[in-house]
């Protein structure tokens, strides 16, 4: 008979149990510590340390040969910029997932703009993608655009049951739908219609939050409603590329830990169709932001969550409260769209100013209408078009506020008339839509070309006057901007960038030292500007000279003209043009032939380093 050991038996249990229960430990603390590097800050910082360690001594080593290339080119070497790697086609400097994705998650803070110094910058020219075309002109563009400009196909597949686009044939194409209008925006303004005043006037410049591809400010261009699009870089890949491939204004940016690059009450009507901004959150910060840019008088739009959505309730019930406490009249609730208008005035906050806790991480505290002076509110400034012309009360910013206005506006209407018949630029034809001024100040480039079919990004230096109020006030868009830090745009994006002062960009007014480097700016504007496209600076023929000698670095076409008969400044003005090329047709200079290279490293032809 066989006799069994139960003493032993029990014993190889026991010990199976303590390693089975060892492995069990190990493996949920594995589980954990994933959890906490994954959901918390300190995985960041973890990642963020160990990559800035491994690449710190190649940053020192490209600090160097940025530095190096950019005094030859400032020294007059005639040197000519290579391409970027293929990879580029698409690069945004401050907002690249691969630097971006190490940051803090808290309030979106990784998804807003994280600038890299020039000298990590590459110091290349943004190849176009494979089989480029010269964009498709407006107004056709509002509908369809080239598939191979921009081949990402994963909005057309996730949005195209929504109306947002489809692929077909060479084309990508926008029936003009959007998430929470998928028949149409055309019938979703008709809509709205019924309770905001599209047309007659009253209403001008609006604010698209999450904006898609646009479509709903693409077709209020029809009733005279400029409205500026944005949406962050995330996972809709270039959405904010399709809306401005199509020539609807439009700018990358997040709504996170920091106020947005506007002045107070820009914007008449503020719209979000299903953006998923957590108005409420942190203290009711992003609902006092849109406050703030949203104009005395003007009207708010919500629709999508949380508004009567199922699994929402807590939200939309903290909505209403908020925006009651703070005075906005409820126009109407229908269906999943809520509308409010905000009070023309003050007088109800001063009785609630304690109702709700404003601001977390912003500054705290709301801005009321009698901080400005003057007329602010919807229907107490002039309608459009008159507004474009009169002078605001912000103008009053500057000394002689209102004699500079209206200076400004008469000179710049015969400088653009110069412009078109005597430099014959393509101003007010339809190879002319997305246009850029970089130095502003009162938008009086914008305001001559106003009957022109483009439209134009007003640029304000951030140390200079805050003249923007003024440009909102007259009823078109821009943004502040610091021009030694590149621009929150796609590559490929403006057809014409135009600037005065080109020196005054990047020089301290203060001390009068250069903050950063002519060569770093114009590289910056190649990446913008399309093939074909126009650059125009006026400035004094010193920095004309410079500017000219680094046009040539970026493969430019320039010219050097002499101003207006009736300008009595010391300036010129350059005239450069974009060629179109590709990594495939690169010119060897030395050679005179063309070389099948594909480029891997941004660097410099003609020289040896």
């Amino acid at each position: 008979m066989r006799h069994l050991d139960l003493i032993s038996s029990k014993q190889h249990n026991r010990q199976q149990w303590r390693f089975l229960d060892f492995v069990s430990l190990v493996f949920f603390a594995a589980i954990f510590l994933f959890f906490v590097l994954v959901l918390t800050p300190l995985g960041d910082s973890i990642a963020a340390s160990g990559s800035q360690a491994l690449s710190t001594s190649s940053t020192i080593g490209a600090n160097r040969r940025h530095h190096h290339l950019v005094a030859l080119i400032e020294a007059g070497r005639n040197l000519t910029i290579e391409s970027c790697s293929a990879g580029t086609v698409d690069y945004m400097p401050c907002e690249d997932p691969n630097r971006n994705r190490l940051l803090s998650r808290e309030m979106n803070y990784y998804r807003e703009r994280h600038c890299p110094p020039p000298e990590e910058r590459p110091l290349c020219l943004i190849p176009p993608p494979e089989g480029y075309n010269i964009p498709i002109q407006w107004p056709t563009s509002l509908y369809k655009i080239w598939h191979e400009n921009m081949p990402y196909n994963k909005l057309a597949e996730r949005k195209g049951h929504q109306g947002w686009m489809k692929k077909e044939g060479p084309h990508f194409i926008f029936p003009g739908g959007g998430t929470m209008f998928p028949d149409g925006a055309v019938h979703y303004i008709e809509q709205l219609e019924h309770y905001i005043p599209i047309s007659g006037g009253v209403l001008r410049t609006v604010l698209d939050m999450g904006c898609g591809v646009a479509s709903f400010g693409g077709y209020l261009l029809a009733e005279d409603l400029l409205t500026l699009s944005f949406a962050p870089r995330d996972s809709h890949k270039s959405q904010i590329q399709f809306a401005l491939e199509r020539g609807i204004p439009a700018f990358v940016l997040m709504l996170g830990t920091r106020r947005l690059p506007f002045p107070a009450f820009s914007f008449d009507l503020i719209h979000c169709s299903r953006c998923l901004i957590p108005f409420t959150a942190h203290n009711a910060t992003y609902f006092m932001e849109v406050d703030r840019l949203l104009r005395p008088g003007g009207y708010l739009v919500i629709s999508g969550p949380p508004v009567q959505w199922h699994g929402y309730e807590k939200e939309w019930e903290e909505l209403q409260t908020v925006a009651k406490a703070l005075c906005y009249d409820s126009v109407v609730v229908d269906g999943n769209t809520a509308i409010w208008k905000k009070p023309a005035d003050n007088s109800c906050l001063k009785s609630q100013k304690h109702a709700i806790k404003l601001y977390y991480g912003l500054k705290q505290c709301v801005s009321l209408p009698s901080s400005v002076n003057g007329k602010l509110a919807v229907g107490a400034i002039p309608k459009w078009p008159q507004r474009l012309t009169e002078p605001p009360s912000r103008a009053t910013i500057i000394r002689n506020g209102n004699e500079e206005f209206e200076s400004d506006t008469r000179l710049w209407q015969k400088r653009i008339s110069y412009y078109k018949e005597t430099l014959n630029l393509k101003l007010g034809t339809q190879a002319v839509r997305n246009v850029m001024d970089m130095n502003a100040f009162f938008g009086g480039f914008a305001a001559a070309l106003i009957s022109d079919p483009l439209w134009v990004m007003n640029v304000v230096p951030h140390d200079k006057p805050s003249t923007l109020g003024v440009i909102f006030d007259r009823g078109l868009l821009g943004v502040y901007h610091d021009w030694c830090e590149p621009f929150s745009s796609y590559p490929r994006t403006y057809d014409f960038i135009h600037v005065t002062s080109f020196e005054s960009l990047i020089k301290d007014p203060v001390t009068g030292k250069k903050r950063c480097s002519i060569v770093d700016v114009v590289v910056e504007i190649d990446r913008l500007l399309r093939p074909e496209g126009t650059f125009v600076v006026r400035d004094s023929p010193e920095m004309i000279k410079k500017l000219d000698s680094v046009a040539h670095s970026v493969r430019w076409e320039s010219t050097i003209h002499d101003t207006e008969p009736e300008s009595h400044k010391n300036e010129q003005i350059l005239v450069a043009t974009k060629p179109l090329w590709t990594q495939l047709e690169e010119i060897d200079e030395r050679s005179g032939t063309k070389s099948k290279k594909n480029m891997k490293k941004g660097g410099l032809a003609g020289t040896d380093l």
